[in-house]
């Protein structure tokens, strides 16, 4: 499968839903107890791209976008508009957002990241589709400059320094992020005397494993 760097209209994602989803396998032994197991370590978002349609002139940009990618066959990028940055939505990006690694006197590759803490347990995301021009990292909480102090891979969200950081120099990032999906679908139906009457084509999209 090829991934095209290019981002769903924005304009016809804000009315969209979706979320993250979870695969959870659940038995229910003879005393009333339960095991649980999950077979994924990650979450799995899905979205219905087709909830943001509001105009014949939405639906043409769709039908468009949606034939470029060739139905399921190329991926894209996704904004998630309840959750698309490394800080709280009311707040601006910062370079202390995220604790992406901690210097050993030799790495200087670190992956970006997002973690997801309540009740005492987290969960880390890697970010692989950081929003070109949003990257701000820190290391031992000074500010560092693109690109004289490292540059960013927006392909796979894989920050580069230019010089090792410290033993115990923790690096932290922050930024915008998409997601990666692709269509869940070969087909679009509608017609336009439904979407007129106000009925929107159901559109599914998933998040894809890069």
């Amino acid at each position: 499968m090829a991934f095209h760097e290019v981002r769903y209209p924005v304009g016809l994602s804000i009315g969209s839903s979706g979320g993250p989803e979870r695969r959870t396998e659940i038995v229910t032994l003879v005393n009333g107890f339960e095991e649980r197991n999950s077979p994924w370590a990650h979450s799995r978002r899905r979205y219905d791209a087709g909830a943001g349609m509001r105009s014949l002139d939405d639906f043409a940009a769709l039908i468009a976008f949606f034939e470029a990618r060739r139905g399921q066959l190329h991926g894209f990028r996704w904004k998630d508009w309840a959750d698309y940055k490394t800080c709280l939505p009311s707040q601006s990006v910062s370079a202390m957002d995220q604790e992406i690694g901690v210097g050993d006197g030799l790495t200087t590759v670190f992956q970006l990241r997002k973690t997801y803490t309540s009740g005492g347990s987290a969960y880390t995301r890697d970010l692989v589709k950081p929003v070109a021009g949003s990257v701000k990292v820190a290391v031992a909480g000074v500010v560092q400059t693109l690109p004289a102090e490292f540059t960013v891979e927006e392909a796979r969200g894989i920050v580069t320094l230019n010089l090792p950081p410290a033993l115990g120099a923790v690096v932290t990032a922050g930024c915008e992020f998409d997601v990666p999906v692709r269509f869940d679908t070969d087909r679009i139906s509608a017609s336009i005397a439904s979407f007129q009457a106000g009925e929107v084509p159901a559109v599914p999209v998933i998040e894809v494993r890069l």
